[in-house]
């Protein structure tokens, strides 16, 4: 019974990234390509997490903690830029 809802749940969160990948390259405005690929990046998270429920390993933790560090930080980044459109340095301080 588990199984069955683990790869029910695998096939919605196939879709669920299916859906931010159109919403990524449709989007009208950038804030929604951003908010787009932060959710693609949370729902492979839980993708990868489950996958790794199923095959009964922790082989692939250091690929999910990597991928949540780089999701955060690009969403961070891209928030900034939206913002301001400077990411990094060149503070003006007049």
């Amino acid at each position: 019974m588990v199984m069955i809802a683990a790869y029910t749940t695998l096939v919605l969160l196939a879709l669920a990234i299916l859906a931010c990948v159109i919403r990524l390259f449709l989007g009208p405005s950038a804030a929604d390509r951003v908010v787009a690929l932060d959710t693609i990046g949370i729902n492979l998270i839980g993708f990868i997490g489950l996958m790794m429920l199923i095959q009964e390993t922790i082989l692939y933790a250091e690929a999910l903690l990597i991928i949540a560090i780089l999701a955060f930080i690009s969403t961070v980044s891209f928030a900034k830029f939206l913002e301001g459109g400077n990411v990094i340095g060149n503070r003006n301080t007049d």
